[in-house]
């Protein structure tokens, strides 16, 4: 424990110096760092995905100093400080686990997660357990948060089976403003399918940001894979049919999944 606290005042001590001698550390503010910490968050969590822990170390390093450096700039401006920060926290995880710290009793995860947005409200006086998602989420993230609180208060499908009949019925819906081109009530209609198909993912234990993402790569991979099956002949991909081209893309598939079993 003293290594890490000798480890953490020392970054504290930089960090300070930093802001007090570096002029282009001196120069932020809140508003100028922001982008860079919504940045520095999508690289852990592209290293997450990736599986890569040297750069997940990197990454939460990251993160780290930019808690650091907010917490700098507030006790600057005499609104809180890395204690405070600390401190606040640190009562903030004792609170919302009464069943660690306090006589609440609770069966599992479910209860957990109940008491945990519940306690929430009591805390922040809203009216609302939605009212802590943020506005500026991305709309797939945001969706997957809206329908992870209200799970946790006891809104939800009775059983998996409701859940998949909602993902048909509302492609039922989309299609049919589809055959009638009705594209501003089709897109409402595409949004709920993607809403549905995000709580039915979840509660299967399925991160629908994560697989999705898992699609995009393998999609990247095997259309580089098909640009560059295409480069060997000395011909551009504009030069090929659609009929043409899912052949090239079968072939970067079977060079794939021919990998895939090289490596397992």
């Amino acid at each position: 424990m003293s290594e890490l606290l000798i480890a953490f005042e020392r970054l504290v001590h930089v960090m300070t110096e930093l802001r007090e001698k570096c002029p282009w550390d001196i120069k932020q503010t809140n508003e100028s760092l922001r982008y860079l910490t919504l940045e520095e968050c999508y690289e852990l969590s592209d290293a997450i995905l990736e599986g890569k822990h040297d750069e997940i170390k990197e990454e939460l390093g990251d993160i780290l100093l930019h808690v650091i450096f907010y917490a700098l700039i507030g006790s600057e401006n005499n609104q809180f400080n890395l204690l405070d920060v600390i401190i606040s926290q640190t009562q903030k995880l004792i609170d919302r686990h009464p069943h660690i710290y306090s006589d609440v009793k609770v069966k599992d995860e479910k209860d957990v997660k109940r008491n945990w947005e519940l306690l929430k409200l009591k805390e922040k006086n809203k009216k609302s357990v939605l009212s802590g998602v943020p506005k500026s989420l991305p709309a797939m993230l945001k969706s997957y948060r809206i329908q992870e609180k209200v799970k946790g208060v006891g809104f939800d499908f009775s059983d998996d089976k409701s859940a998949f009949n909602k993902i048909i019925e509302e492609v039922n819906e989309f299609a049919h403003e589809m055959d009638g081109n009705n594209i501003d009530k089709a897109t409402e209609e595409f949004g709920d399918l993607l809403f549905a198909l995000i709580g039915y993912a979840q509660k299967k234990g399925i991160n629908s940001m994560n697989a999705l993402e898992k699609t995009n790569k393998k999609f990247i991979s095997r259309f580089t894979k098909m640009e560059s099956l295409i480069t060997k002949q000395e011909k551009s991909i504009s030069d090929y049919s659609i009929e043409e081209l899912d052949q090239f893309w079968c072939q970067a598939k079977k060079i794939e999944l021919g990998n895939k079993n090289q490596d397992a």
